[in-house]
């Protein structure tokens, strides 16, 4: 989740217009877009797989100082350590602990996939003094919540609080699971809106080609990906499928106001974060904000207010795809690798949209609902199944990256970053089915194994 890293004034909102332009500054024209990926993994005491604390001997503050060594700078918050930042992007801790890197706007796959690969032997590094190893899954295979930290963040003490007032899983998705997900940019919101469209059609491709957690508590959960099935009850307010992108008229303006009835969380002020959970933005807009009486936003409480709802695809002042479960480094390259070749090229944007611009909203929304349960077995709109469509959207991106044409030292071009995903189509086995067949065979029913088996 996004860690403020600024803590100066921002200017104030005076109208929609101003919130508006918000989404209108992510205009780019094509040769300056870029690539911002994000990816999160579960930090465990090496010695007894222990998920550390924040404050104990080598637990998560030692890792945040541990990793001062490479230059990141760190980001405080309350007297404590809460991100660090760098040329590389920012670090920051989700709320059990989950160590996330955000990375940079980068120019090219080449270029992202080089720096998670920078950050993961930063953190190995560290790791190994400390006694702290890296696990890439989707969710948490053997912890429950009350086996689990909590990091001191303020906003996180507000929406854990909020959370259960809202959904049963909401706990589960802040404490339990981790993700991957790429930005991207647009040019216009005529291009926003397409890209959102496809983003939001094929969000349950990529859940099904990433799905990566078949287990809760130490045992099969009954779910391919229980992340993805995670959000289906965390916040009716702030998840799911979006059917009003589907509609004629979709812009900046419509989103606008859907933002502005998410309810808010919070509100930060001189360092501080105050709960204002379940209060409206609109009202605030009015200066009729209960807990700021005749105060009106600042531009950093919108952008703050953006990063608190949770859609399948996100809108600021570029696109968030966030529908990927969290994975070993391969898959961390291939995430953004997938929907730069669908987006960032023309003739795989068209070829994408014309995949399913003829679903229906009720097609759409039970994708969403059977992928987090069967991935590539799911039925797909129009016939056969998510397997099937998952190959044409393959070719489709390995096109766009070809023809895009950014090459390395070596000459190649960025459509090998999509192999594992090439592979896990042809054998039509996901993650989770492998981690499962290995449960149920060599494992013999021992989830521990994953520890020494799928840690980065």
């Amino acid at each position: 989740m996004t860690t403020r890293t600024d803590d100066s004034e921002s200017a104030a909102v005076e109208s929609r217009d101003d919130l508006l332009a918000t989404f209108a500054a992510g205009e780019k024209r094509r040769e300056a877009w870029l690539i911002g990926t994000e990816h999160e993994k579960f930090v465990y005491r090496t010695a007894d797989f222990r998920a550390p604390s924040y404050d104990e001997t080598g637990g998560i503050r030692d890792l945040l100082n541990g990793l001062t060594e490479y230059s990141w700078q760190p980001v405080i918050e309350g007297g404590n350590v809460i991100a660090l930042s760098g040329p590389d992007g920012t670090i920051s801790l989700e709320p059990a602990g989950q160590f996330e890197l955000s990375g940079a706007a980068l120019e090219t796959l080449h270029q992202t996939c080089a720096e998670a690969g920078r950050h993961l032997t930063q953190c190995k590094a560290v790791g190994e003094k400390l006694g702290i190893g890296f696990l890439g899954l989707g969710m948490w295979p053997d912890k429950t919540r009350a086996e689990l930290p909590i990091m001191p963040k303020g906003r996180y003490a507000i929406m854990l609080n909020y959370m259960p007032k809202v959904g049963t899983l909401g706990l589960d998705m802040m404490l339990r699971t981790c993700t991957i997900q790429t930005n991207l940019d647009y040019w216009s919101e005529a291009d926003m809106v397409k890209k959102f469209r496809v983003g939001l059609a094929l969000q349950p491709v990529a859940t099904a080609l990433f799905a990566n957690s078949p287990f809760t508590e130490g045992k099969p959960n009954g779910y391919l990906s229980f992340r993805s099935h995670i959000w289906e009850d965390t916040d009716p307010d702030r998840t799911g499928m979006l059917p009003f992108v589907f509609e004629d008229g979709f812009g900046y303006e419509r989103y606008l106001d859907y933002a502005l009835d998410v309810p808010m969380y919070f509100l930060y002020r001189d360092g501080k974060y105050l709960d204002v959970a379940g209060e409206s933005f609109r009202a605030f807009m009015d200066g009729k904000l209960p807990h700021l009486p005749g105060e009106k936003p600042r531009l950093a409480d919108f952008t703050d207010h953006l990063s608190t709802i949770f859609p399948e695809v996100r809108l600021k002042s570029f696109l968030e795809m966030r529908g990927a479960d969290g994975g070993p480094w391969n898959r961390i390259c291939a995430l953004p690798a997938l929907w730069v070749g669908l987006l960032y090229d023309d003739s795989a944007l068209d070829a994408a949209w014309d995949l399913v611009k003829h679903w229906s909203i009720a097609e759409h929304e039970q994708l969403r609902r059977d992928v987090p349960r069967l991935a590539l077995k799911a039925p797909a709109p129009g016939g056969g199944t998510v397997h099937d469509l998952a190959r044409q959207v393959l070719d489709i991106a390995a096109g766009g990256l070809a023809r895009r044409g950014q090459l390395n030292s070596a000459g190649d071009n960025e459509s090998g970053f999509l192999n594992p995903l090439h592979e896990i189509v042809a054998s039509g086995k996901t993650p989770a089915d492998r981690l499962l067949d290995l449960y149920h065979g060599p494992w013999n029913g021992d989830v521990s194994r994953v520890y020494s088996e799928m840690s980065f």
